[in-house]
């Protein structure tokens, strides 16, 4: 079991910066990889970035390749997502994910196997 909390969102203006957190509990976090996606009213999940167990991997979605880093602190059992440059199609509600397990697309949420409640982004223009 794995239990994951996210923090971290806001109200923001277009250009502005946001950094969110996840705070994860209950198996050793430096054996799983972490995910973050988002989604939009009406839109369907969406992912967003990626990083492996050690940090020593990362992806991310075209949209924000340049503008997002995740990054994780293994002895703080936390995964971040810091957002520059923000625009107001990055609006949405931001989740952080789990993934346990092997195989598989590591953007589908398919993949995840716990997913934290969500924080909200809203970038005004």
């Amino acid at each position: 079991q794995v239990q994951l909390v996210e923090s971290g969102g806001g109200l923001v203006q277009a250009g502005g910066s946001l950094r969110l957190s996840c705070a994860a509990s209950g198996r050793t976090f430096s054996t799983y990889g972490m995910g973050w996606f988002r989604q939009a009213p009406g839109k369907e999940r969406e992912f967003v970035a990626r990083i492996s167990w050690s940090g020593g991997s990362t992806y991310y979605a075209d949209s924000v390749k340049g503008r997002f880093t995740i990054s994780r602190d293994n002895a703080k059992n936390t995964v971040y997502l810091q957002m520059n440059s923000l625009k107001p199609e990055d609006t949405a509600v931001y989740y952080c994910a789990a993934d346990l397990g092997v195989g598989g697309s590591p953007t589908e949420p398919t993949k995840y196997d716990y997913w934290g409640q969500g924080t909200q982004v809203t970038v005004s223009s």
